[in-house]
């Protein structure tokens, strides 16, 4: 199907999909604390000193675009390899959800502007693209709004797609529709791959073989990565000795990046398994903050003396970590770590930092936004992966009762990682401007 055509379908459609979405949108972005007085930025409108800051950078910066906490902590990676090589192109970040911005405004280094990203409506993407004039457009993932891509094909601007995924399932859905889907992917420029198999995925949707290159997963690259701040993870055991009456004998399990009922869940498990081990206690870091008191409230109801990390104080038996920002430091207090999202819900969440820290990683069975790693660290034997919550209390009784094994699980994993270790600096260099 010619482009125009896809373009006139999509823009034909988009206003009433997004006045069906609007409602839930508002419901989620309530709870995650709103947008504030930047709402609208999604609308290419921006105050006065937004206004100064871009136009100091327009016409010779890169737009990176991610969308959520996980695309931007791919980005920063990327964007700080970046600014290393060429620091006098300066990087407009623009994020989706306000927990994304949250994060990206307070690690961003000098010289990059964070906004909001616009809605992909002609007018409005045209508008923020008319503003920055960007030299080069990079997104992140799976990000391929139309509009913008056809704004950067009008102006010449190079569009590279980084650390770009594609499940078989996508793959299927999308080849349904691939009359659709094959002329937007056709608009881009550069598709950086994580494994070899992905290619051709990308290539039978439409993507043309000399714009695909395999650069493996900058979210799985540790190389470069900051490590957790001893310091820190210090003051982290420090607090919690104080919250749980214990010293230097406290052992940890944290369930990371955890889901809706997930934490219910594991909270009663734990009744089970954790009087087995009198010195290992309990935390559980939702993956959105913003559900402290829900998650708060339900954890209590099942028994438990609970308390939030913002909130520490003695007498706690579980504690639920609401901040952001800080779960690295946390995982690597850990000696287990349970991974979110692969029990009650599908997809997962990345285990990467945790087997890089050294901690034996444990899963449910939904890790399917990252087989291909969950494939790596299977055929190693560095993670444990298990058929559901049945089965969870088993693998912790194994992992607690022989730290000896759980840590060497954790250091085969840990090489297993070793495949992606250069992936940020090899997709930096195939972004080069000069």
């Amino acid at each position: 199907m010619p482009l125009f055509l896809v373009l006139l379908i999509y823009n034909a459609l988009l206003p009433l999909v997004l006045v069906v979405l609007l409602p839930v949108s508002a419901v989620k972005m309530r709870r995650r604390g709103g947008y504030g007085a930047k709402f609208w930025q999604r609308f290419g409108l921006f105050d006065g000193a937004t206004k100064e800051g871009l136009a100091a950078v327009a016409g010779r910066c890169r737009w990176v675009h991610a969308v959520s906490v996980g695309e931007v902590n791919v980005a920063r990676k990327l964007i700080g390899e970046l600014l290393r090589a060429e620091p006098e192109v300066p990087v407009v970040l623009s994020v989706t959800t306000s927990t994304g911005y949250a994060v990206a405004a307070e690690g961003a280094p000098g010289g990059v502007q964070v906004i909001y990203s616009p809605v992909d409506l002609p007018g409005v993407v045209g508008r923020v693209f008319r503003r920055l004039r960007p030299r080069q457009l990079i997104l992140v993932e799976a990000e391929m709004w139309p509009n913008l891509l056809r704004c950067a094909g009008r102006a010449g601007v190079p569009v590279a797609l980084v650390n770009a995924r594609l499940s078989p399932r996508s793959e299927g859905r999308y080849r349904r529709f691939r009359g659709l889907a094959a002329p937007i992917f056709g608009m881009l420029d550069q598709v950086m791959v994580q494994e070899a198999e992905d290619a051709g995925r990308w290539e039978r949707l439409g993507v043309a073989a000399q714009a695909l290159q395999v650069v493996g997963s900058i979210k799985f690259d540790q190389e470069g990565q900051a490590a957790s701040a001893p310091e820190r993870v210090a003051a982290f055991r420090e607090l919690l000795g104080e919250a749980f009456g214990m010293g230097e004998a406290l052992r940890v399990v944290l369930a990371a990046s955890t889901h809706p009922g997930e934490e219910v869940a594991l909270a009663r498990l734990w009744k089970e398994v954790g009087p087995e081990f009198p010195g290992v206690r309990l935390l559980l870091a939702p993956r959105h903050a913003e559900r402290r008191g829900e998650v708060l409230a339900a954890v209590g109801a099942v028994g438990w003396s609970v308390a939030l990390r913002s909130e520490l104080r003695a007498g706690a038996e579980v504690v639920v970590i609401d901040s952001t920002g800080e779960l690295r430091d946390w995982q690597a207090l850990a000696e287990v770590v349970i991974v979110g999202k692969s029990f009650l819900a599908k997809g997962g969440q990345n285990p990467a930092e945790a087997i890089a820290a050294g901690v034996a990683v444990v899963t449910g069975p939904h890790m399917e936004n990252f087989a291909a790693l969950m494939q790596v660290l299977g055929a190693a034997g560095g993670v444990q992966r298990v058929a559901g919550l049945e089965e969870l209390g088993g693998a912790l009784r194994e992992l607690l009762g022989k730290p000896e094994a759980a840590r060497a699980m954790a250091e085969r994993g840990r090489q297993a990682l070793a495949g992606h270790a250069g992936a940020t600096a090899r997709t930096a260099a195939r972004l080069r401007l000069a």
